[in-house]
């Protein structure tokens, strides 16, 4: 049996060149009012693969052979900018990138809510 082991590697690295990259896991920038906001995620990868040969004079030759491969998307968080000041504000255990687009109000309204507090303790 032969798996071409090599073939299977390169086609493999390929593969993880082109989707775990910096642009995959940093998405794109949007604005949210004032604020620019970048959403970050962490992605997985798995892959596996086997085969067996088995020859046995009196009922033939046998072989078999099996591959397989999985990715992983996860939101952890967002980069959020207003001037020249950044935080990166984390989604928690999130279910699915809705669920990480659902929390920027109130990440927001808590941002905008600090600030504030910020600004009334200078003056103060």
């Amino acid at each position: 049996m032969d798996l071409h082991f090599e073939e299977l590697l390169g086609k493999i690295t390929d593969f993880i060149k082109s989707e775990a990259k910096t642009e995959t896991v940093v998405g794109e920038q949007f604005e949210l009012g004032e604020f620019k906001c970048v959403p970050v995620i962490k992605v997985g990868l798995g892959f596996g693969s086997g085969g067996g040969e088995g020859i046995e004079p009196k009922k033939g030759k046998g072989q078999g052979m099996g591959a397989g491969a999985g990715m992983g998307i996860e939101p952890i968080g967002f980069l959020v900018t207003k001037d020249d000041e950044i935080s990166f504000l984390e989604t928690g255990k999130a279910h699915g990138l809705s669920a990480a687009f659902e929390k920027v109000p109130d990440l927001i309204e808590k941002l905008v809510e600090n600030r504030r507090k910020e600004k009334e303790a200078e003056m103060a």
